[in-house]
């Protein structure tokens, strides 16, 4: 809806490519003021307000929180976006990849969050959408870490929005497939075969092809909505039917 986001303000963590960047242009299309938290901003959208931040500090994050403040006057809404991934069964990752992805991936959306809870006490829109994944509810092979990491996420969501409810702060989460961006776009390059990876890839979700971007983040926006008002607490699955189909060989 136009203008759905008039007069807020988000933050979306990894917001300069991939699913950030089209969670960014969703929000900036419906009214938002959008600031743009990344590593590299170099691709970030003009539109929005760029601030490199690495949300595994956190001195990074608190500035780049007060930067954004500072732009924009307050925060209402934050995406925790950012995150990486890993690859293998639970042997094939050392205790410092472990302590790595879940400090991206996990205690990176606590500090963001945490830095941006007394502005978002302030707004009467507040909400908070945690990027999880399909790999929290459903065993994929060879991503024993990341899906650790996700499940983590998923609980994260479930207890922020049971202890921020009654502060008026809403927090809810998205639970992607195997989205068409470039971080799978490298996965699928560095393949024996690239085709035939990308081509396993489709058959694993039941509409027979990634997700776009652009569908997840029109998931995060209504999220984000204040139109959701009674939403929270909960994820959306966009995964092409997953998690929750089992359909017949044809």
């Amino acid at each position: 809806m136009t203008g759905e986001f008039e007069g807020l303000v988000a933050v979306v963590t990894g917001g300069a490519s991939g699913i950030g960047a089209a969670t960014v242009a969703r929000l900036i299309a419906a009214g938002a003021r959008v600031g743009i938290l990344d590593i590299d901003v170099t691709h970030a959208d003009s539109a929005g307000f760029a601030v490199v931040a690495d949300v595994s500090d956190d001195g990074s994050v608190r500035a780049a929180i007060a930067a954004v403040v500072a732009e924009f006057g307050g925060i209402d809404i934050v995406v925790n976006n950012a995150g990486i991934g890993a690859q293998g069964t639970v042997e094939d990752n050392s205790d410092d990849e472990w302590a790595r992805v879940l400090n991206i991936n996990v205690i990176g959306m606590a500090r963001v969050s945490r830095a941006a809870l007394p502005h978002l006490r302030a707004s009467a829109s507040a909400s908070i959408v945690n990027l999880c994944s399909i790999a929290a509810t459903a065993g994929l092979p060879q991503r024993a870490l990341y899906s650790a990491s996700k499940g983590a996420v998923l609980s994260l969501t479930q207890a922020m929005a049971a202890d921020h409810l009654r502060e008026g702060i809403r927090v809810n989460a998205v639970n992607p497939g195997t989205a068409d961006t470039p971080w799978v776009g490298r996965l699928l390059d560095s393949a024996p075969d690239p085709a035939a990876e990308r081509a396993a890839l489709n058959a694993r979700q039941p509409h027979g092809r990634l997700v776009a971007p652009q569908e997840i983040a029109d998931a995060i926006a209504y999220l984000a909505s204040p139109r959701s008002g009674s939403t929270t607490g909960t994820s959306i699955a966009v995964d092409g039917g997953m998690q929750a189909l089992r359909l017949r060989a044809e």
